[in-house]
């Protein structure tokens, strides 16, 4: 699952949100980045390129691309939160030992929600840990 877009301003334009260098930037970031970076790592990854970004342009660009629909906020733990731009339905698998996140597509989407006749679910995550092949092997 790769999110690909060819012009970033024009897809933010249509999505609502003013381009700017900053924003195409933080967007383009997400996009060539799978691994669910955090504010911190984007940050420092574009902190050279575009020396007067902040932190807190960092993070209040990607709580405007969520709010917009066009970015996922991942917490699978309490201390770390991530960012995805592919807003499909998949889910996540996070690697115990070296950390790294990975998408997974998820085939049925049906769920038996049934019991929740008359309430609005606004989110869904679907999040599985354990080891990821490469550290398995590395244990053997």
């Amino acid at each position: 699952m790769m999110v690909i877009i060819q012009n970033v301003g024009q897809y933010l334009l249509d999505n609502g949100i003013k381009p700017s260098i900053q924003r195409i930037k933080i967007f383009d970031f997400l996009m060539k980045n799978h691994e669910h970076p955090t504010v911190d790592k984007i940050f420092l990854s574009l902190s050279d390129e575009i020396p007067t970004l902040s932190k807190t342009t960092v993070y209040n660009t990607l709580k405007l691309f969520q709010s917009q629909g066009i970015v996922n906020i991942v917490n699978i733990e309490d201390h770390e939160t991530r960012y995805d731009c592919d807003t499909s339905f998949h889910g996540h698998f996070k690697c115990l030992e070296c950390k790294n996140l990975y998408d997974f597509e998820l085939e049925n989407t049906e769920l038996n929600i049934n019991k929740f006749e008359g309430f609005k679910i606004t989110e869904s995550h679907y999040y599985l840990k354990g080891l990821c092949k490469s550290c398995l092997s590395n244990k053997i």
